[in-house]
């Protein structure tokens, strides 16, 4: 992937999906849920692709889409262990899938390869990069990827909704903590590595992330988590459960996007409030 050709390399593959029929947009509408100020954003699944929804994850059981994967899907070579592909069932636009070539497992630890294969796609375009470590996390398929989607998200004015906790967050050494979060995570800034080269920005990023599993967690056998990244902050979230209630969160829960498949859903997290849903699937303590 030659620097400064991925975003052009996204659209045409985009629209070579779409004219193909290959990429299969979920169609939502955004609806607003405050919670502490912030206003967390709720996709809510139109109803007539209730049934599609439902149906994908079983569609795909049993079945690695990444070996192979489908050429239609193709963004670039991002590195010699890492491919960009489309998601195929998005339903934010422009959502990026970096995966790896060879099998390894969404619950395995992440190594440099898979930092610089993030720090090389994060440079291309303002994105937020995130990683589900497996089912409990959210995550759809065992083949290890990272994913990314472009920033701002659904609009919003800021980033991420959750920008503004983010600004109060307080550090001790390397990495803090968000206040209004009551359940456990580790939060770092990373904006210095930004101009580094990605090999070079990859091997501090590995350091950092595991520095940050080791005070949530036991960085050798990590229970479930999710991580996200942009261009100036990595955000480490262990998880309980994968569900609350009936509504599935992964990582972009933690940056303020829900997703809910019918409108009992929107009122469950409504009730609860988008940070009570968080706390229920994340780890206390």
């Amino acid at each position: 992937m030659k620097p400064g050709t991925l975003w052009q390399s996204v659209l045409d593959a985009t629209e070579h999906a779409i004219r193909c029929g290959a990429l299969e947009k979920i169609p939502t509408r955004i609806e607003h849920v405050e919670d502490h100020g912030i206003r967390f954003q709720v996709h809510l699944v139109q109803q007539l692709e209730r049934k599609r929804v439902a149906g994908i994850t079983q569609k795909q059981e049993g079945i690695n889409p990444f070996l192979p994967y489908d050429e239609n899907m193709f963004v670039a070579d991002v590195s010699e262990s890492h491919v960009c592909l489309l998601n195929k069932f998005n339903v934010m636009e422009h959502h990026l899938l970096i995966v790896t070539r060879e099998f390894e497992h969404q619950e395995s630890l992440l190594t440099d390869r898979d930092f610089e294969a993030m720090w090389k796609c994060l440079r291309e375009f303002e994105g937020l990069a995130f990683y589900n470590s497996g089912t409990v996390s959210g995550a759809s398929q065992p083949h290890k990827h990272l994913q990314q989607v472009p920033l701002p998200l659904g609009g919003c004015s800021e980033c991420t909704p959750i920008e503004t906790l983010i600004a109060t967050a307080s550090y001790e050494g390397s990495y803090g903590r968000i206040p209004a979060f009551g359940f456990r995570h580790a939060i770092s800034q990373i904006s210095p590595l930004t101009e580094a080269d990605p090999a070079e920005a990859a091997v501090h990023t590995e350091q950092l992330y595991l520095e940050m599993l080791r005070h949530v967690d036991d960085a050798s056998s990590p229970s479930p988590y999710n991580l996200l990244a942009t261009r100036d902050w990595m955000l480490l979230v262990p998880r309980s459960v994968e569900h609350y209630e009936s509504i599935s969160v992964n990582a972009l829960g933690f940056a303020g996007s829900l997703l809910a498949r019918d409108v009992r859903e929107l009122e469950l997290i409504r009730e609860r409030g988008p940070l009570g849903v968080l706390e229920s699937v994340g780890r206390m303590g």
